[in-house]
C-alpha cells in the first residue's frame, strides 16, 4: 500500500437463498480484478448479522486505477456478468484514502 493507494469498499445485498452460489460466482470473478492494472489486493467480507450482506475490500493504487483501467474494460463487463444475477439491490460502492492508522 502507498500513500496514494485507493481503498474501493463496495456493499453487495444478496437475494436470500443465493449466498452460497454467490461466494462460488465471485471466487471465480476476482481473476478479473487480479488482471487489472493497478490492482493491490481485496477482501472478501460476510456480515454476521445479516447473512445476505457482504463487503468486498479493494485495494487500487490509484482511483484511476478502479475508474479506468477496470470499470472501463472488458473485464468488468465479466466481473459483472457473473456476480449480477445474485443482487438483491445494485451495490453501494464508495473509495476512501487512508488518513492515519496501523496494519491489521
Amino acid at each position: 500500500m502507498t500513500a496514494s493507494s485507493i481503498l474501493e469498499v463496495a456493499q453487495f445485498e444478496i437475494t436470500p437463498g443465493s449466498e452460497a452460489a454467490f461466494e462460488a460466482a465471485i471466487a471465480q470473478a476476482f481473476i478479473y480484478l487480479q488482471q487489472t492494472d493497478g490492482y493491490q489486493g481485496h477482501q472478501l467480507q460476510r456480515c454476521l448479522e445479516h447473512p445476505q450482506q457482504y463487503l468486498l475490500l479493494v485495494q487500487w493504487g490509484s482511483l484511476e486505477a478502479h475508474l479506468v483501467n477496470f470499470r472501463q474494460s472488458e473485464n468488468f463487463v465479466r466481473w459483472r456478468a457473473l456476480i449480477e444475477p445474485y443482487f438483491a439491490r445494485p451495490p453501494q460502492v464508495l473509495h476512501y484514502q487512508l488518513l492515519t492508522g496501523s496494519p491489521f
